[in-house]
């Protein structure tokens, strides 16, 4: 018997015994940064002469590791194993083996969760907490979908009549192609990879090119915990040629991909065409951007205000889909709130996540560049308040920057930015507050602060976002208890960690016998 799901518990780093435990972590990591790593097809370790080099964002002298990189005739090899595994064995093997690999698989990373934790500071510059919750997660996923499959593997209750007896399962799709993003670089493509995995589905693993070493970590404890060869194979790689051949190819059955609304779209695009010898219309189970806003009423707690944003704003340096990137406050405690907000940010400490800082890197120079940009549209939008300034000589830190004043349809108020920048803007009733949180074309996340409780009910009826919290802040949703996926522009709201997310990577078939 399977015992029932509870999250992992985050780690209290204000222990001693805690904080040593990670600081010896980190030594182990460190003693491993800069070994080269192959891709694996079908088990078989095959290394390339071109490599992905992956750097410390927050030291990028720091090579964390070189790891093979796949062309097209490599993922034309691992589409070949991963049809082969699907059709001659994985798509009917027992989906109790299925599951009970990932049961092992999750207890192998809880028994290694520090290091895992501190290859997290090192390859995707996330401080302590952040990479702590990111391992939790990764494992919550593990032990969540293996539960779900258990609960989906005899199919669904229909009715029978005297004549016949009628059964309705579900039965896996094929090979997908799993795209997964740097930043929940073990969490999330943990996630999506034993999500198509469980379910019956070989997968091609393309992870994110600027974190590529901790996703071949995870294929090391899949196969620990017994995963066949062939099941799930390892092949970063560019988008431009891995990513686009794979999505194009016609024996691809699901693009499974967490990431920007650019290349989200791209890929929606480039799946729904249907090439020579494709049997199927291809599924597609996208996560995409977010520009999500904390409403903050007259009726509030304004210290919890306060802090919420800075929190969901500045918590891994406002790199996550999730992150409020914009605070809508009402007229009569907009100043208030303001007031606090840049003393909170001002405490807030910078620099290299190895020492636990709270706000660390941003991941490379593309991204410091962009979000350094949109700082200097911030200031001729709005008023700057705090930060605006960064350093990229060492690594790419930018300072949690608050802009106020700001217009709703201001590009800062409108654009992902992806970087600790939050706009300030002010609304002269909650009704307005709402009407200004939905004026954007995503629909992720969303938080109001307020004690008036028909407040909370209209923003229940009225503000359309995937993940609504109230009274917190807007980041931070938990495995099985806040299934998390957006609206609009946000993505296909696939609901990562929640009880409909296996199904959509199978398919439903009805059987009936006569009597």
């Amino acid at each position: 018997m399977v015992v029932p799901y509870k999250h992992e518990p985050f780690t209290d780093f204000s222990v001693e015994e805690n904080k040593q435990l990670m600081l010896d972590a980190l030594k182990k990591v460190e003693a491993e940064l800069g070994k080269e790593y192959p891709l694996i097809i079908g088990g078989e370790r095959i290394t390339t002469e071109d490599k992905i080099v992956s750097v410390n964002p927050a030291n990028k002298s720091e090579i964390v590791g070189y790891v093979s990189k796949a062309n097209k005739e490599l993922a034309e090899k691992a589409m070949k194993v991963a049809d082969e595994t699907f059709q001659n064995y994985w798509r009917t093997s027992d989906p109790k083996m299925r599951a009970d690999i990932l049961f092992r698989a999750a207890a192998i990373v809880r028994r290694r969760k520090h290091e895992f934790s501190a290859l997290l500071i090192k390859e995707g510059g996330k401080p302590w907490n952040e990479a702590d919750a990111d391992t939790a997660e990764a494992i919550d996923f593990l032990e969540y979908y293996g539960r779900q499959m258990l609960k989906l593997k005899d199919g669904m209750p229909v009715n029978s009549r005297p004549i016949e007896h009628n059964r309705f399962d579900y039965i896996p799709l094929g090979v997908g192609l799993v795209i997964s993003p740097w930043n929940f670089l073990f969490a999330i493509m943990a996630g999506t990879t034993v999500a198509a995995m469980v379910t019956g589905n070989t997968v091609l693993l393309k992870p994110a090119s600027a974190t590529p070493v901790i996703a071949y970590k995870f294929m090391e404890v899949l196969e620990e915990a017994g995963m066949p060869a062939g099941v799930v194979n390892y092949i970063p790689g560019p988008g431009s040629e891995v990513g686009d051949y794979l999505v194009d190819h016609p024996r691809t059955r699901f693009v499974s991909f967490t990431g920007s609304r650019e290349v989200g779209l791209r890929i929606f695009e480039r799946a729904a065409k249907v090439h020579p010898g494709q049997l199927w219309l291809k599924r597609t189970i996208l996560e995409m951007g977010g520009k999500d806003t904390i409403v903050v009423d007259k009726e509030a707690d304004l210290e919890l205000a306060a802090q919420s944003i800075v929190k969901s704003a500045f918590g891994f340096a406002g790199q996550k889909c999730s992150a409020c990137s914009r605070a809508v406050i009402h007229e009569d405690v907009y100043d208030q709130v303001k007031d606090r907000v840049v003393e909170l940010t001002k405490e807030l400490t910078v620099g290299d996540p190895t020492e636990n800082k709270f706000v660390g890197p941003v991941i490379d120079q593309g991204s410091y560049d962009k979000i350094m940009k949109y700082i200097e549209i911030g200031k001729e939008e709005g008023t700057l308040l705090v930060g605006g300034t960064g350093d990229d000589s060492k690594g790419w830190f930018v300072h949690p920057t608050v802009i106020a004043d700001l217009d709703p349809k201001a590009r800062i108020m409108q654009e992902e930015i992806f970087g600790p920048v939050v706009g300030l803007t002010k609304a002269k009733d909650f009704t307005e507050a709402i009407e200004i949180a939905n004026n954007t074309e995503f629909g992720l996340t969303g938080a109001v602060i307020t004690n008036n409780r028909e407040h909370l009910e209209q923003a229940r009826r009225d503000f359309h976002v995937g993940n609504l919290y109230f009274n917190r802040g807007c980041t931070g949703a938990i495995v099985g208890y806040q299934p998390f996926g957006g609206f609009n522009m946000s993505g296909t709201d696939s609901k990562a960690g929640g009880p409909d997310y296996l199904i959509q990577h199978m398919q439903g078939k009805t059987t009936s016998e006569a009597l």
